[in-house]
């Protein structure tokens, strides 16, 4: 007699059984990187408000401002040098951007980010319309302390 080479079906069964099993262990691992990459998207905004922030107070700064100035350099007393940055006029509350000025400055513009419309003292800034709950909260500066960032929305439940 022939011997016949090659696989039996309980060997297949087992191999997709094992292959399943595997596959169910990485999935949850591969669906939540579109979260952690939405986090990653607003964290990098948080590090170019930080630096944007600080920009323009060291510009006040070597213009000769007071470190807690607050104001339109240039059109605010005491008048001296208008201060832009990144093509936009920078107003101040405490010798740092106010919420209207810190997203220009800090390159965070549609379509990449939604910024929210400014309400009072702070400037809400979201990865997309759909994940509203995912944000940035820019808080102005109050002297003669620095702005402050609200990044509680950063989690893996508001941002999947």
């Amino acid at each position: 007699m022939k011997k016949q080479a090659g696989f039996t079906l309980i060997e297949l069964v087992v191999v997709i059984v094992i292959l399943g099993v595997l596959a169910a262990i990485a999935l949850p691992k591969f669906a939540n990187m579109q979260a952690q990459a939405r986090i990653a998207k607003m964290n990098g905004a948080l590090g170019a408000m930080k630096s944007a922030a600080a920009m323009a107070h060291g510009l006040l700064l070597a213009n000769g401002y007071p470190a807690d100035y607050t104001g339109d350099p240039g059109v605010t007393a005491p008048v001296g040098p208008d201060i832009n940055v990144e093509g936009t006029n920078v107003v101040f509350t405490a010798g740092y951007p106010d919420d209207q000025s810190i997203a220009a400055i800090s390159g965070i513009t549609a379509p990449d980010y939604v910024v929210v419309a400014s309400t009072g003292a702070q400037e809400i800034i979201q990865p997309d319309a759909n994940h509203v709950a995912c944000q940035i909260i820019y808080l102005n500066a109050v002297a003669p302390n620095q702005p402050t960032y609200n990044i509680a929305g950063l989690t893996v439940a508001n941002c999947d």
